[in-house]
């Protein structure tokens, strides 16, 4: 366990993406990560907003009934422009649609997350929302960017954290919310829980 941070009884992180692993890894707190089994694809919602709180409860519920005695933080993030919400690309065609779409201009990120201990019975929810704002790219950035492999597994085509820095311009809000996770709030409850002291 580290010096600067006591966590009882341990962290769960109900999610298999390696980005929220490292952002978690980044506080030097202990923690477990174990996969929720959610079918995001079962989940679903036009209301962006209502979607991403679903599938975090989703993701929180299914692990904490296996872990009662863990707090369990559960996470989904979405991109939304012109009240569509772009998934991730499974195509290079669809990567670059994307990308054009998103060229000079703003769109929202959007982030639920859920922190459950079904022992203390604890039950929060919460959505945190970023702008963020893309330069006017060319086709040949776009040709290049949707040559490589971050954009197919990211929702909205792209990496803030990777390669894709150098698309945007500007961003209003929490930048860990971009990347999947908004650790200030997230650390913000945990300790306010007793989960953790700083």
């Amino acid at each position: 366990m580290s010096n600067t941070a006591n966590i009882t009884p341990p962290i769960i992180l109900a999610s298999k993406s390696p980005r929220r692993k490292r952002m978690l890894e980044s506080l030097d707190i202990d923690f477990l990560t174990v996969e929720s089994g959610v079918n995001e694809d079962a989940i679903s919602s036009e209301n962006p907003e209502h979607a991403v709180r679903l599938l975090s409860i989703a993701k929180a519920g299914a692990v904490s009934c296996r872990y009662p005695d863990h707090w369990v933080i559960g996470a989904d993030s979405i991109v939304t422009i012109d009240d569509i919400i772009l998934n991730k690309p499974y195509s290079r065609e669809e990567a670059k649609s994307m990308i054009a779409r998103l060229s000079g201009r703003t769109h929202r990120v959007l982030t639920g997350y859920s922190i459950f201990n079904q022992t203390v019975g604890h039950r929060f929810t919460d959505v945190v929302i970023s702008s963020v704002t893309f330069k006017a790219l060319c086709k040949a950035e776009i040709d290049w960017y949707t040559s490589k492999q971050e954009p197919y597994d990211k929702a909205g085509g792209y990496a803030i954290q990777g390669i894709g820095a150098f698309m945007i311009s500007r961003i209003s809000g929490s930048y860990t919310n971009v990347v999947g996770l908004p650790l200030a709030e997230v650390v913000d409850h945990l300790a306010a829980c007793g989960a953790m002291t700083r």
